[in-house]
C-alpha cells in the first residue's frame, strides 16, 4: 500500500461531530488558527522534535499542520476518524502525499508503528476522547508508535475552573455580534461541553460538542504508565515556562531508549 492511500481501521463509519457539515466550514471557522503567527511556531518544535524520523498526527483533520510540516521535509502520517475531515484534507495542494489511517486515534495502528520519531495532538484534541481510559489508552497507542527516544507531544488548555463561582456550571469564551461560545463543565466528571453559537444573516446556528478536560499532572501520569516520562512544559509554542497563571500548556513526553 503506498502512502498516498487511506487505510480504514476500523468498520464503523461514524465521523463523530467533524462530519460533512463541520468539515465544509471548519477552516474557515478556524482561519484565525491558520495564519503564519499561530502556525510556524508549532512548526518550529515539532520540526526540532522529529529530528530525521517521520510524524504521526493524532486528530489530523484538514491538515492545518500536517500540510505545512510535510513542507519542512518531514514525514507526516496522520490518524483521524472523520473521513470528511480527511477528505478536505485530500483536496489540498499536497494532500495526496499525507499517509492517512482512519480510525479512533486512542487505539488505530498506522502503517510505520515503532518507527516514529514524534506524535502530536494539537489544539485541544486531547479532549476530544471524552472518558478517562480513552485517554489512557491513547497514550499507550501512541508508546507503541514512537520509536526509543521518541517524544510525543499534546496542546491544551488547563480547565477554566478557576472562573467557575459555587453554584456555576458556565464559563463563556467567546462573545461577539455574530458568535457565542461557552463551557457547561460538570466537575463531578471533567466532561464539558461545548456550545457554539452562529448568526449569519437572518439564520441562526447551534451546535454542542462534548468532551473530557484533563489536569496537567493526569496526563503526566498517563504517560507513566505507558511508559513515557516528561521532558518539557511550556505556556505555549513559544517556549514561555508553564505557571500556576498559564491557561493552556504544550507539554513534551519522551520514550526511554
Amino acid at each position: 500500500m503506498s502512502d498516498h492511500q487511506t487505510r480504514t481501521s476500523q468498520p464503523a463509519d461514524p465521523d463523530g461531530h467533524f462530519g460533512e457539515s463541520a468539515a465544509a466550514t471548519y477552516d474557515a471557522h478556524a482561519a484565525d488558527m491558520f495564519t503564519p503567527e499561530a502556525v510556524d511556531p508549532v512548526l518550529d518544535v515539532l520540526t526540532e522534535l522529529a529530528g530525521d524520523g517521520p510524524a504521526l498526527e493524532l486528530g489530523v483533520g484538514t491538515g492545518r499542520i500536517a500540510l505545512p510540516l510535510a513542507g519542512r521535509g518531514v514525514g507526516v502520517h496522520g490518524i483521524d476518524m472523520s473521513r470528511a475531515m480527511v477528505a478536505r484534507l485530500r483536496a489540498k495542494p499536497g494532500g495526496d502525499a499525507i499517509g492517512v489511517t482512519v480510525g479512533d486515534f486512542a487505539t488505530a495502528r498506522a502503517d510505520g508503528a515503532g518507527g516514529y520519531t514524534l506524535a502530536y495532538l494539537v489544539y485541544n484534541t486531547i479532549n476530544n476522547l471524552t472518558t478517562q481510559a480513552a485517554q489512557v489508552a491513547c497514550f499507550r497507542n501512541v508508546a507503541a508508535h514512537l520509536a526509543p527516544g521518541g517524544t510525543f507531544v499534546i496542546e491544551v488548555g488547563v480547565p477554566d475552573l478557576r472562573r467557575l463561582p459555587p453554584g456555576q456550571t458556565v464559563v463563556p469564551f467567546h462573545i461577539s455580534d455574530n458568535r457565542c461560545g461557552f463551557d457547561e463543565y460538570d466537575t463531578a466528571t471533567q466532561s464539558l461541553i461545548s456550545h457554539h453559537i452562529r448568526i449569519e444573516g437572518d439564520r441562526g446556528s447551534s451546535v454542542s460538542v462534548p468532551f473530557r478536560y484533563v489536569w496537567p499532572a493526569e496526563l503526566d501520569l498517563m504517560a507513566e504508565l505507558a511508559g513515557m516520562r516528561l521532558r518539557h512544559r511550556w505556556d505555549h509554542w513559544t517556549r514561555e515556562p508553564f505557571t500556576s497563571d498559564s491557561r493552556q500548556h504544550v507539554s513534551v513526553w519522551e520514550k526511554p531508549e
